[in-house]
């Protein structure tokens, strides 16, 4: 069955004795990880860790050429010109590491959606991007629903944020190979770590079209699940995940990331699961 997500941005790690990270952030969702090679020993971690690698991670700059306002319910203050400045401090910092991060993950909500009203999508996009290529390492980028309000699925697919050509491929093993159908794939930042890359929003009324079947069966899963006049809306809800903003993962999509599992747990990879939103909702 496929599996229906919870708002937010997430990123899991897994495996047998999967070693300790370190994260340094600021306030802007942006942040630095380090994973480490746990050492035997009586001292403190960083004492008996020995320093592998980075990455960087960076969610919801949400940027729009717009005045400051709040998020759909109103409690939080959004500073969309500002976010294109942290962006560039986040780059900035990362680029003038001592020891630069492998890649950047960038966890989806790349513009904000009222880019869409204003007719600006392209142009804030583009800004974006434009800034992103002062970076000196791969960025890898997933979807979220505000890229969703502003681009259809075809349009993401063949957009800069599509970063499926720094995808790794297990030779020998098509079964690890993705589906055109949605928006995933694996690649490998250093030995023995394999980092996948999920689309979240493979099951989803947001970015399709609207006469297609797949737009209809998404449809019928979320009316089945919320009876709610205003599908963005929880109230009610006993699995309150099930709004028209989320989206979910599809039975093919399951299978394929089985089958990377596999593999990766054969082999005694470690595993860096990527999303734009949490996979279960009690890790809200």
């Amino acid at each position: 069955m496929p599996e229906f997500l919870a708002s937010g941005v997430e990123l899991g790690f897994s495996g047998s004795s999967a070693p300790s990270t370190r994260c340094t952030s600021d306030h802007f969702q942006k942040s630095r990880v380090e994973v480490m090679d746990d050492k035997p020993g009586p001292g403190p971690l960083s004492e008996t860790s020995e320093f592998l690698f980075s990455f960087g991670v960076i969610a919801d700059i949400q940027y729009a050429d717009l005045e400051d306002g709040y998020n759909f319910q109103g409690n939080r203050r959004r500073y969309y010109r500002h976010s294109l400045l942290h962006l560039q401090g986040a780059i900035e910092h990362w680029n003038t590491e001592g020891s630069p991060p492998r890649c950047v993950l960038q966890l989806g909500d790349i513009i904000d959606g009222y880019n869409a009203q204003y007719k600006a999508s392209e142009k804030s996009l583009e800004l974006v991007m434009n800034t992103f290529q002062m970076l000196k390492v791969p960025v890898h980028h997933t979807w979220g629903n505000h890229e969703f309000y502003n681009f259809s699925r075809n349009y993401l697919t063949n957009s800069k944020l599509n970063t499926k050509f720094l995808e790794d491929q297990i030779v020998h093993h098509p079964e690890t190979v993705p589906s055109e159908n949605y928006y995933a794939y694996h690649f490998v930042p250093f030995p023995q770590f394999r980092f996948i890359l999920l689309d979240a929003y493979d099951l989803s009324v947001l970015g399709v079209d609207q006469s297609s079947a797949k737009y209809q069966q998404c449809l019928k899963i979320l009316k089945g699940h919320n009876p709610n006049s205003e599908l963005n809306s929880p109230q009610g809800l006993s699995e309150p995940q099930f709004v028209q903003f989320n989206g979910g993962f599809s039975q093919e999509q399951l299978n394929w990331l089985n089958e990377v599992l596999t593999f990766s747990d054969t082999n005694q990879e470690k595993v860096v699961i990527v999303r734009t939103v949490e996979s279960h909702v009690r890790t809200q």
